[in-house]
């Protein structure tokens, strides 16, 4: 399964049980009982999608930080790129190409 089905998956599976929760709120006379308390249905459920967006990017934030933090360039990385500099030097001058 691709990572494009996998998240397709995921994005129905959580709106279907959003939608499960929140039918009850949609429909006055609804013939489905609610599952939750009435305090739970109509103070916490209308809001989940903005905490979930508000907690979504809060982690991603905190992921982009980390990652910025804990940057660091190794020695070994330093020695390739200078390697493969020079290469392409030598390549460009063997085909009469200046690098100034």
């Amino acid at each position: 399964m691709t990572r494009a089905a996998q998240t397709i998956s995921f994005a129905l599976l959580v709106s279907s049980a959003y939608l499960l929760l929140a039918l009850p709120l949609l429909t006055e006379n609804s013939p489905i009982p609610s599952i939750l308390p009435a305090k739970i249905q109509n103070e916490i459920v209308p809001v989940l999608p903005f905490w979930a967006v508000i907690s979504l990017g809060a982690y991603l934030l905190g992921r982009l930080g980390l990652g910025v933090l804990t940057f660091n360039d190794t020695h070994d990385a330093y020695v390739e790129l200078q390697t493969q500099i020079e290469q392409a030097k030598k390549d460009l001058s063997a085909r009469k190409v200046g690098t100034d």
